[in-house]
């Protein structure tokens, strides 16, 4: 190596404990709890379904028993033979007096399959106040609750949720739990303490339709990959704010295989590479530990070396706030796996424009809208 690609790779891994100091700080700035809603208006949750996925039915009962007045749950699918169905006719033998409704419909107004999906749903939701979750999202019964009283803020765009992920499996669902709470989270928090709200996650959007209907609606996101982070950003292009909530929602993480988590990342980071490439490049500086590791390879100087003990140190104290932070079990002996498996990932991020996502073979555009490869 040169002498200035040492000096870089060194100041980059000094930012890099920087970062991972900041972070551990970030922890102790998560959003203050919203005032209690003086009002408690119908609520529609839309819940677009694809498949049978781990713990379905328990992530979808969640929603099925809110402690809430009035509401109702429209489940969504694309195909007539979906065994998510049969979990849907459960919930509604289980809970007959509940309004729980089941769409299905096989048109696609354009490649984002999941928007399609949820065009449809909204043909049946009867409510103006409109909650958005993935499908292996679980929440507690006060859920609602907590959503109703920021959503109806008049200069409130959107309302979303952090996650924790709850692995099912073994050894690479713990890994892709660990991108989730010690790279992710942490990384919104540090933006969420400087001030920043440019985000919106599956995991939640909360919204009342009057704001829907302003950015067109959701046909409007039928050709981009990052539907949710579009659909914040077209809210907030019109004047309206992201709230990001004090609840915390749960995600199943499913990844039997290591190659199935590295396509699911690996598609994560190309859509963000591709809608943020500023953001996305300069987020070299989260990876603090591999950072300092490579650092320390590279000049086999006792200074780097003791820099790269210091970084293992720094980011097994972020793991260990995180873990208490968002109540997860540590796995600290994955910690330096799960770093090292995200940083290539994000080198990887820059190379092509193409991804996988449930079946379909996309190229991804420069505005984060998609289109099928064949085209």
């Amino acid at each position: 190596m040169d002498l200035a690609s040492l000096v870089a790779v060194r100041s980059l891994a000094g930012i890099g404990i920087g970062v991972l100091v900041a972070q551990m700080i970030a922890l102790r700035f998560w959003p203050k709890s919203e005032p209690t809603a003086k009002t408690l208006p119908p609520i529609s949750i839309l819940k677009p379904l694809c498949g049978l996925e781990p713990r379905l039915y328990e992530s979808l009962r969640s929603f099925c028993v809110q402690d809430y007045p009035v509401y109702q749950v429209v489940f969504g699918v694309r195909d007539p033979a979906d065994p998510a169905i049969a979990v849907v006719r459960r919930l509604q033998a289980e809970w007959p007096d509940r309004d729980l409704v089941l769409v299905v419909e096989t048109g696609l107004i354009g490649p984002n399959a999941k928007v399609s999906n949820v065009v449809h749903i909204m043909a049946q939701a009867r409510y103006d106040i409109l909650v958005l979750a993935d499908a292996d999202i679980r929440v507690g019964t006060d859920y609602l609750r907590a959503l109703a009283g920021p959503v109806q803020e008049a200069g409130v765009g959107v309302v979303t949720c952090l996650y924790r992920g709850v692995p099912v499996g073994g050894v690479w669902a713990r890994i892709g739990a660990l991108f989730i709470q010690d790279w992710f989270v942490p990384q919104v928090l540090l933006a969420h303490s400087l001030g920043s709200s440019d985000f919106a996650f599956g995991a939640t959007i909360a919204l009342r339709r009057e704001v829907l209907v302003a950015i067109g609606g959701f046909e409007a996101l039928a050709f981009m990959l990052a539907d949710d982070y579009e659909l914040g950003a077209r809210s907030r292009a019109h004047g309206w704010r992201t709230v990001l909530s004090s609840y915390l929602v749960e995600t199943t993480v499913d990844e039997p295989r290591l190659r199935d988590l590295l396509s699911h990342q690996l598609r994560w980071f190309r859509t963000i590479r591709l809608i943020n490439p500023w953001g996305y490049t300069f987020s070299v500086v989260t990876f603090g530990l591999p950072l300092a590791v490579i650092a320390a390879l590279w000049a086999q100087q006792a200074l780097m070396t003791g820099l790269a003990a210091l970084a293992l140190i720094l980011r097994l104290m972020l793991h260990s706030g995180v873990c208490r932070r968002l109540h997860t079990t540590r796995h600290s002996g994955l910690v330096p796996l799960a770093d090292l498996l995200l940083c290539g990932l994000w080198v990887a991020g820059f190379l092509g424009q193409g991804v996988r996502w449930r079946g379909q073979d996309l190229r991804v555009c420069a505005d984060g809208s998609i289109r099928a490869n064949r085209e």
